[in-house]
């Protein structure tokens, strides 16, 4: 590459926040003390995982956005996907995903929810308007709410975390495998604090922004060149992609799992065992044909493209039970 290219892109990484070819590290928005970690921080035992409602998702359907039309606060125009945010009549303020991620990240939300992995509310709304700074009917999008009681007071990056050595930790790495999630970026991984008595752990370490997903995925040379991450590692909603893209390939010499995978994250994913994979596909497994398909219409999928993700994912999760129970 010409050295001028090289300048070019070296900036525009700057200006994306893309990190360096070395794991990325743990950055806190808070310099108060922080108490030691608990597992359910990260993921909670789904003991109701056959009865969890995967349309819905996490804020049910009282949180569900109602209004058809939305005031204009902002626009969004950071990241792959153009949003606003926007208020509703009851004064909720709303962050708006638009664009092909919506879809993904609303379905692949509810699929880590289904697990035991916190996840924020998200919704997909297939037809709204906005009222103000460009009103006018819009295309559909992922709402998020912004809740009373909750605040984020940092990232957690996949290298350095209280986790990183725990089976749980490596389940949600073999999940975002599953689904081909591959936007490992440490500031798409959030803590919430959560100040709502009865709701569950007070700080929760969530993984969300998870558009990324359900395509296959790449490893473009120039970026293996450079070093960079989070810019180009493959598709998103691409259906064909991800029938094409296989799950494991066998056992490396060191008894770990070997992936079909083409990103830039193969340190941590050369890490997992098959006890790790086993683990995340024992719960998907437990998962009913209903609660696949009401995961899919929460994204506002077609069925024919619902049942063909769901038969593939399910191809992975059979691959996976298949392994040594014991490792």
């Amino acid at each position: 590459m010409r050295p001028w290219s090289i300048g070019l892109i070296a900036l525009f990484g700057v200006t994306l926040g893309l990190t360096p070819g070395c794991g990325p590290t743990v950055h806190r928005t808070s310099t108060a003390p922080v108490p030691p970690p608990s597992m359910d921080e990260l993921w909670q035992d789904p003991s109701d995982l056959s009865q969890r409602d995967l349309f819905h998702g996490p804020g049910g359907p009282s949180l569900a956005p109602r209004a058809e039309a939305f005031s204009y606060l902002a626009t969004d125009a950071t990241g792959y996907s153009r949003g606003f945010d926007v208020r509703d009549a009851e004064g909720i303020e709303w962050s708006v995903k638009l664009g092909p991620e919506a879809q993904t990240e609303v379905t692949t939300s509810r699929i880590l929810w289904s697990m035991g992995f916190h996840q924020p509310p998200t919704y997909y709304v297939s037809e709204w308007r906005l009222t103000g700074k460009q009103a006018g009917l819009q295309a559909a999008g992922r709402f998020r709410p912004t809740l009373p009681g909750q605040k984020i007071v940092g990232d957690w990056s996949w290298y350095d975390n209280p986790f990183v050595d725990s089976r749980e930790f490596r389940g949600l790495v073999v999940a975002n495998l599953i689904l081909n999630n591959w936007d490992w970026k440490t500031s798409n991984n959030r803590i919430y604090v959560v100040a709502v008595p009865g709701s569950g752990p007070g700080r929760r370490f969530v993984v969300r922004d998870l558009g990324a997903s359900l395509g296959k995925t790449s490893y473009p040379s120039w970026l293996k060149w450079l070093g960079m991450r989070g810019f180009g590692q493959g598709t998103r909603n691409d259906v064909d992609g991800f029938e094409q893209q296989g799950f494991m390939l066998g056992l490396n010499e060191d008894s770990t799992v070997a992936f079909d995978y083409h990103g830039i994250h193969s340190e941590l994913v050369n890490s997992l065992s098959p006890g790790d994979v086993r683990w995340a596909c024992e719960l998907l497994s437990r998962l009913s044909d209903r609660q696949w398909d009401d995961a899919f219409r929460a994204g506002g999928f077609a069925a024919d493209h619902g049942s063909r993700y769901v038969r593939k994912i399910k191809a992975k999760v059979a691959q996976g039970m298949a392994l040594p129970e014991k490792s």
